[in-house]
């Protein structure tokens, strides 16, 4: 597992603690893939209702809240496959 993938779960790990409605993936290009659903969060790659890819920079400017996630989308930055309303969701809890 990359230390990527390690710093992004330690930091999320506290914003979904109670879990999440619904299951998502986000995948970080070349380091690996973050599962978040009903369990909380964890490095994994299973199937979810909507995944969401970065690259790694992009990823850690919407963990820092440098960036929007939805301003990611907006700009190419940030790809989004499957359910839009989930990964909105996902936008305001990161927030």
């Amino acid at each position: 597992m990359s230390s990527v993938i390690d710093a992004a779960v330690a930091a999320l790990t506290p914003k979904f603690a109670q879990g999440f409605d619904g299951v998502v993936k986000f995948v970080i290009s070349g380091e690996g893939a973050i599962m978040i659903d009903g369990a909380g969060i964890r490095a994994a790659d299973e199937p979810a209702d909507v995944t969401l890819t970065a690259d790694a920079d992009v990823f850690q400017a919407i963990l820092a809240g440098d960036t929007n996630p939805t301003a990611a989308f907006m700009q190419g930055k940030l790809v989004v496959d499957g359910d839009m309303g989930l990964a909105m969701k996902l936008g305001g809890a990161l927030g």
